[in-house]
């Protein structure tokens, strides 16, 4: 019995022969697809050959249900020194479910970033919310505090419209399965 064995590419076959088995190299054209594994997906050249995407996690549609919900609490509260906070945090809530769905865990290094910093690094297309919610946190913090005069009924109507706004987006843009 002999063995032939080939330096281009090739797929072996075995024929049995008698008692033993014989490996025939038989030729592959470069084009030819290689042998795939049991279920690792549709064949190729089909219609809708990309797997389906992973479902959101329930931390992410948590926190949407929160962030409407604490526009819910904002619409009721006539005090601007609660309804600024209320609004505040509903954007930050869809600011977090954006993260829970799109960030990857990575090691702490340096100083501690906010929800703002890391939105518009995990997600370019909302830089420009990040940046203006982020402008809006010491304000937060002097509603929460009580200040009334850094406040006025419009500050807090304002932001009221663009955090609706912004969770309107984020609700769009994260899958809801």
């Amino acid at each position: 019995m002999t063995t032939a064995t080939s330096t281009t590419t090739s797929t072996t076959t075995s024929t049995t022969v008698g008692r033993g088995a014989a490996r025939v190299p038989q030729p592959r054209s470069p084009s030819a697809p290689r042998s795939r594994a049991a279920g690792s997906g549709p064949p190729p050249g089909r219609p809708g050959a990309r797997p389906a995407p992973a479902p959101t996690s329930r931390a992410a549609l948590g926190l949407l249900r929160q962030a409407a919900d604490g526009l819910a609490e904002a619409h009721r509260v006539e005090d601007p020194l609660l309804r600024y906070p209320a609004a505040y945090l509903a954007a930050l809530r869809a600011g977090a479910a954006v993260l829970a769905v799109r960030a990857r865990p990575r090691p702490r290094r340096g100083s501690t970033r906010n929800v703002w910093q890391l939105l518009a690094e995990v997600a370019p297309e909302f830089a420009e919310w990040a940046l203006f919610f982020a402008s809006c946190s010491d304000t937060r913090a002097a509603a929460e505090a009580g200040i009334a005069r850094l406040v006025s009924r419009r500050d807090a109507d304002d932001l009221l419209r663009q955090a609706e706004q912004f969770v309107g987006i984020v609700t769009a843009a994260v899958p809801l399965r």
